[in-house]
């Protein structure tokens, strides 16, 4: 099966330094083949003969923190889950405009109760909406001047998560399809 592994948090702003030739060494390192990484920014992609996500999320994990010695986040999408966030995208006209859509990762589906909790008027112009495992975001006015992406997501909703701009996703996508 094809995946894509988001590693959350490595080469921002000079912390958790980790090379992408490092980084494929690694999963070439654990049986992973067709491995592939986008961007400096912890995006990678590869095959592998398990069919679960979580273990490949734990296995990955272990190995980077016993090899390079960080202790990362790491959610895994299979190229049929990431298909269905690009298909299932709300904001079909914010495509068109990518910097202004972002995809948040979600380690589970959010419970009900936390989320209903959080009031979107509170984020005007910028709206969100969840899907299975992903949260949309559409930032007219761009991520860095919003409310919505300062917000303290993974502490409200008691979740692991990270994002990814369009751009980034719809590569991805590409790049699972190629092999």
């Amino acid at each position: 099966m094809r995946y894509v592994a988001f590693i959350r948090g490595i080469n921002v702003g000079g912390n958790k330094k980790l090379s992408m030739a490092d980084l494929r060494d690694l999963m070439t390192g654990l049986g992973y083949t067709d491995v592939a990484t986008y961007i400096q920014s912890g995006n990678v992609v590869f095959s592998s003969d398990h069919d679960n996500p979580e273990v490949l999320e734990g296995e990955i994990e272990q190995e980077i923190a016993q090899e390079i010695g960080l202790d990362v986040s790491i959610l895994v999408r299979s190229q049929a889950e990431l298909a269905a966030v690009i298909e299932g995208n709300p904001f079909q006209e914010a495509a068109a405009r990518p910097t202004t859509l972002h995809v948040f990762f979600l380690s589970a589906s959010p419970d009900r109760e936390r989320l209903e909790k959080v009031d979107p008027r509170q984020f005007e112009p910028d709206e969100f909406l969840v899907g299975d495992r992903v949260m949309y975001i559409h930032c007219p006015n761009g991520l860095g001047r919003s409310k919505l992406a300062a917000y303290p997501w993974e502490r409200r909703l008691g979740l692991r998560i990270t994002s990814r701009n369009w751009n980034t996703v719809t590569k991805l996508r590409s790049m699972l399809e190629a092999t």
